[in-house]
């Protein structure tokens, strides 16, 4: 029988959403997902940060999230973003998840709001509690400013049995370590920072959230998997094959970087909803350079104009 802890090695995909004139361009999704599917990746993660999910409507959240389940048909683990600065929000949000066939929900810490631990223990209570799904805390003090505390992290898994992981993005490799020592083994850890994927797995993650996958799939899979396999020389080299492409993805707010890119490889368009809008000249230019020195360099990197 397959482990759970099992089902989340590996790439998980955060998605983008791709827009064409305001809507959904469902086309440009549709054929992002297959390219993901087809280079091996373990989860899909749609309505997350990447996917703007701020900007969706809850009927658009479900919709994208119904036809991820779809389009994969059982070929990925669909983690849907949930997540909400209001609990009750929050708790609507993983309801509809869970509904529209979401293998399991990826809930940010609450963002703006602030919340003491306490206030992150109830909150994430009320969420583990209105699912039978599996729960995944995202902790991204970055972007939310609050970071979940390992000994909250292991509070929660004592009260709640379907919360069983964590997508950890403060930056800080010493995250894992501090994160395994309260909660042990039982905890599943992945990556929420591309370039820091290889440190996290040789500190016990086993795998990474991605957005450079969406351009890049079949490099991150392969990392991940070379360092499964004990190739550690591999998966260092594909770690620094991707290091600089990874890093050009944040020189503006995500998924800006992340949507020039697939525009730059015609894959998908550059557009976004307010108050996000595409990336500055400078950037896509640097953005378009880095592609061409990683295409050159993985000759695995196809569909680029840049």
């Amino acid at each position: 029988m397959t482990q759970l802890s099992d089902r989340f090695r590996g790439v998980f995909t955060a998605l983008v959403t791709p827009f064409r004139n305001g809507g959904i361009d469902h086309d440009a999704y549709a054929a992002l997902v297959e390219r993901q599917l087809a280079a091996g990746v373990t989860g899909l993660v749609p309505v997350g940060t990447t996917g703007e999910a701020a900007t969706l409507s809850d009927a658009e959240a479900e919709d994208l999230i119904r036809r991820t389940v779809e389009l994969a048909r059982g070929r990925a683990f669909i983690l849907a973003g949930a997540g909400a600065n209001d609990t009750a929000k929050a708790v609507e949000k993983v309801r509809r998840a869970e509904a529209a066939g979401a293998d399991g929900v990826l809930v940010v810490t609450p963002y703006y709001n602030k919340p003491e631990q306490a206030g992150l223990i109830a909150h994430y209570s009320a969420v583990a509690k209105a699912t039978s799904l599996p729960v995944v805390l995202y902790s991204v003090p970055g972007r939310c400013g609050v970071e979940i505390a390992p000994e909250t992290c292991a509070g929660l898994m004592d009260m709640h049995a379907n919360i069983v992981a964590i997508k950890e993005a403060g930056g800080s490799p010493s995250r894992v370590t501090e994160l395994r020592q309260a909660c042990g083994s039982r905890l599943i850890i992945h990556s929420g920072d591309d370039g820091l994927t290889l440190p996290f797995l040789s500190l016990g993650a086993c795998g990474v959230t991605s957005v450079v996958s969406n351009i890049a799939p079949r490099e991150m899979v392969e990392l991940v998997k070379a360092w499964e396999q004990g190739d550690t020389a591999r998966a260092l080299a594909v770690h620094e094959l991707v290091a600089e492409l990874a890093g050009s993805m944040f020189i503006e707010s995500n998924p800006g970087p992340v949507k020039a890119a697939l525009a730059l490889a015609n894959l998908a368009g550059p557009e976004m909803r307010l108050p996000m809008v595409p990336v500055s000249d400078r950037s896509r230019q640097t953005i378009a350079a880095v592609l061409s020195r990683f295409g050159s360099a993985s000759g695995a990197f196809s569909g680029s104009t840049c």
